[in-house]
């Protein structure tokens, strides 16, 4: 009697265990079945995005004329801010390279002799702030005048030789930042033998302080001209939702979420503005290259090898992401408005 309660007691313990046992061996195959769940669902996903992808690239097709108007505003519109940028770039280089070539003129007293203006000249040579120092003779520079200003038998009839000894100062590397130049300069000028200092760099400067004021016009514009962008976006969307209204309207009354019928139009935006950003890309180049020799020209009578070249990897990728980005978020100001008034009747 005893044994036969145990053994009815003891069956309770029995079955818990084997559907703990059973638990056991159905959680990883659970947990198989939710990752192949989400495997296929994320596969779905992919391949419907990619379907929606090709498919408004045929509509795009089947449209050349429309199409091609289009991408050809946008890329205009995106060419003139982005040829500026590339212009002002070039001449910014430009003026570092220039910069690099900063000196300051020391001109001399009268009074002082050659023996002193070589003392002074090694005095200098031993500044941090100073690279090298180069002396010009009074002879020196009156040679030089002759043969660049071409008054060479006018300084003849001259029975002196007005001009004085000048000591050629170039900075170090660190000190060619026009706010280090132009302290050193004004230390400069409180050395006793000094008459008068110049710096060569002043035009730099200004030079630059217009490169900064021109840099942020090219923002101004570019940024009127990214609203621009979204306008004709914007407008180009609105127009294929009117045309496709009877659709949607089906769509929507067969359960199709404003998500799923907004997907293709969003691609669509993108669309053209990555092709009107491929467009502003080989425009710019093109205008580059037809001004090239012209500035090759202008820069061999300045004795300089300065070259505009094609356009660099920065605007490039600058081009090919901010095009396809304003299609996107015109397409998606405009469709979030319009779809939300066309219901099912």
């Amino acid at each position: 009697m005893t044994a036969h309660k145990r053994t009815r007691s003891s069956r309770p313990s029995n079955q818990s265990t084997h559907k703990e046992e059973a638990d056991a061996r159905q959680a990883p195959a659970a947990k198989r079945s939710g990752r192949a769940g989400f495997v296929a669902r994320f596969n779905n996903y992919l391949a419907m995005h990619f379907q929606v992808l090709t498919s408004t690239l045929g509509q795009i097709w089947r449209t050349p004329l429309s199409s091609a108007m289009t991408t050809t505003v946008i890329a205009i519109a995106l060419a003139l801010p982005a040829a500026l940028h590339v212009f002002l770039g070039k001449i910014e280089s430009l003026g570092a390279a220039w910069q690099d070539s900063a000196q300051i003129s020391l001109f001399l007293k009268a009074d002082i002799s050659e023996q002193q203006a070589l003392v002074v000249k090694a005095a200098l040579q031993r500044w941090p702030e100073i690279s090298t120092v180069e002396y010009i003779t009074p002879e020196e520079a009156l040679e030089d005048f002759r043969q660049n200003s071409g008054l060479g038998d006018a300084m003849g009839l001259l029975e002196q030789n007005p001009l004085p000894g000048v000591l050629v100062v170039y900075p170090t590397l660190e000190q060619r930042k026009p706010d280090l130049a132009q302290a050193l300069l004004e230390k400069l000028r409180e050395r006793p033998e000094v008459d008068m200092a110049q710096l060569d760099m002043e035009w730099i400067q200004r030079l630059h302080t217009i490169i900064v004021f021109a840099d942020r016009a090219v923002m101004v514009l570019g940024a009127a001209l990214a609203l621009a962008v979204l306008f004709v976006i914007g407008n180009t969307i609105r127009m294929a939702i009117q045309n496709r209204q009877d659709e949607i309207e089906v769509t929507k009354l067969i359960g199709g979420s404003d998500a799923f019928v907004r997907r293709p139009f969003l691609y669509n935006g993108m669309w053209f503005g990555l092709f009107g950003g491929i467009l502003a890309w080989l425009l710019v180049n093109i205008l580059l290259m037809l001004l090239e020799e012209p500035v090759h020209r202008l820069a061999v009578l300045y004795s300089s090898d300065f070259s505009l070249g094609l356009v660099g990897v920065e605007t490039t990728l600058l081009l090919l992401f901010s095009g396809p980005l304003l299609g996107w978020l015109g397409a998606w100001l405009v469709t979030g408005r319009h779809l939300r008034a066309i219901e099912p009747a």
